[in-house]
């Protein structure tokens, strides 16, 4: 109860009103201990259920627009997933169907039928890696060792650091010898197919756009930028038959992976609004362009609400 009221001061209904976005991206089946911070099932109907019982979770969109209008309700929030993940299909939204929920989808078009993120074929490389081994001089990381999950979690540190803000076409070049170091068997079933996004809309989910293939923005060609940019937004469009409405920014750290001519790039192409990943929250006088978006990632409730609440006061502190 307190912290549905410390919410509610927080966050009143009208012009003072305040939205909280909270940013997923997958919902696993069970628990993957080489993966641990993901939520399972049982751990996203719990998360569900928190926010159920102290906000008002409406569509990102509609937020937007009555955030805009100063007529947010007390309490806003908005669920969003990025990148496209078949389970958000499959396991998210059964869930948020059964608490009555809504969430945005962002897209990145390039991974549908088939395709897989470069993140995670680093990490299903070390999953299935024949060898206790991994050769990483080229990064300059050494032979990692992967013989046990706290090993191939601590290699997946290194790895994943050493290769997300590399040029496009070296991180693809380093992906592909991790690839190859490992001689490991790749799912190719992890991303959603086009008639499961189609699925996923026809579902009452809103989908917007992530760019084609992910780049960081700020590391590619201001031509490509807006080509990723503008064709993924279009794909959606012609599959969907719809206008998609809002955007997000791959990675979403401002001044690192997105700059301010990628927002000028994100309104001409006539978005409604965009959303980051750097904290806090939002009210009727912030960026539409630039919404920023948060999720804790403590497992008890009280702690789960606090950081919620600390963010919403633009208080939180990374620890």
């Amino acid at each position: 109860m307190f912290l549905k009221q410390a919410f509610r001061v927080s966050s009143p209904a009208g012009k003072r009103g305040r939205l909280s976005i909270l940013i997923f991206h997958r919902v696993l089946s069970v628990p993957d201990p080489l993966l641990p911070d993901l939520p399972d099932i049982q751990r996203f109907d719990q998360i569900l259920a928190w926010l159920k019982d102290w906000f008002n979770v409406i569509p990102l969109g509609d937020a937007v627009a009555r955030m805009k209008l100063g007529e947010l309700p007390e309490r806003t929030a908005a669920i969003t997933f990025d990148d496209g993940y078949a389970d958000n299909l499959v396991n998210a939204t059964p869930v948020l169907k059964k608490h009555g929920l809504n969430a945005t989808f962002f897209i990145s078009t390039g991974f549908l039928d088939g395709g897989r993120m470069w993140n995670d074929t680093i990490i299903e490389a070390v999953r299935g890696a024949e060898s206790s081994l991994i050769n990483c001089e080229f990064l300059g990381l050494g032979q990692l060792e992967i013989t046990t999950i706290e090993q191939k979690r601590e290699a997946l540190n290194h790895l994943l650091l050493a290769v997300k803000h590399l040029p496009s076409n070296q991180r693809e070049d380093a992906t592909r010898q991790i690839s190859e170091c490992s001689s490991s068997v790749l799912p190719n079933d992890l991303m959603l197919s086009c008639k499961q996004l189609i699925e996923l809309r026809d579902a009452g989910m809103d989908i917007g756009a992530h760019t084609v293939s992910h780049p960081i923005l700020s590391s590619i060609d201001d031509k490509i930028a807006h080509r990723e940019i503008s064709e993924g937004a279009d794909y959606l469009r012609n599959l969907l038959g719809e206008r998609i409405r809002v955007f997000a920014y791959p990675n979403g750290k401002f001044g690192r992976d997105y700059s301010d001519k990628h927002v000028e790039m994100v309104k001409a192409l006539g978005f409604d609004a965009a959303v980051a990943t750097n904290w806090g929250s939002s009210d009727s006088t912030s960026d539409l362009f630039q919404l920023p978006r948060f999720t804790p990632w403590d497992t008890a409730r009280w702690r789960y609400g606090i950081r919620l609440l600390m963010n919403l006061r633009h208080e939180l502190h990374q620890t």
